[in-house]
């Protein structure tokens, strides 16, 4: 899609275990991988942004999350959707950041906005139904609605939810206030 839009001298594509990477890096987005590390690797994945991430630079971690204390995840979806998986609650998300040195300079809550996301992904999946079931089969068709249904109410009504956190390892590096996002979404 990067080379259809024409981006191909903007942006590098890497597919490797965050552990092997090299260099330095101004901007480092993390999205949907996090939930898979593991609560026992958090020190070393956080350990390993502050060493990619340049000193001028800008990190975010987006993740799936729970607003309660920690807990375990759900053994049904540990086992056939996120096999390993662990969704973190944020009381053991940010003071791994913290032993690490790096700054957090904004956390942002989406539990709606996720369940309406889930709400559109389950109004795709019904809509392209038959044809999902001719390259898996029925029982997989009825697992996966009811992930997606039980996920839509677990994230609108039972406290799981997304955080997005902002990191940095000099905090002057960020305006006072966040209109800058929305400044730059306008721009685009």
């Amino acid at each position: 899609k990067a080379k259809n839009e024409g981006l191909t001298d903007l942006i590098d594509f890497y597919l490797r275990d965050y552990r092997d990477q090299a260099g330095t890096f101004e901007r480092i987005v993390s999205v949907g991988m996090f939930e898979h590390v593991g609560i026992g690797h958090f020190p070393n994945f956080f350990m390993t942004y502050k060493n990619l991430l340049a000193d001028n630079g800008i990190a975010l971690l987006h993740t799936i999350g729970r607003s309660s204390p920690p807990s375990v995840t759900d053994p049904w979806v540990r086992k056939y959707i996120f096999p390993g998986g662990y969704i973190p609650a944020l009381s053991e998300v940010l003071p791994a950041i913290e032993k690490t040195g790096l700054i957090v300079t904004d956390v942002e809550i989406l539990h709606a906005h996720y369940a309406e996301t889930i709400r559109h992904w389950r109004a795709r999946f019904n809509a392209n139904r038959d044809r999902i079931k001719t390259i898996y089969d029925e029982r997989f068709c009825r697992m996966w609605e009811f992930y997606l249904a039980s996920s839509e109410v677990s994230f609108r009504f039972l406290g799981m939810t997304v955080f997005q956190i902002q990191m940095v390892k000099k905090s002057r590096l960020l305006p006072l206030k966040r209109d800058y996002i929305e400044k730059l979404e306008n721009e685009m």
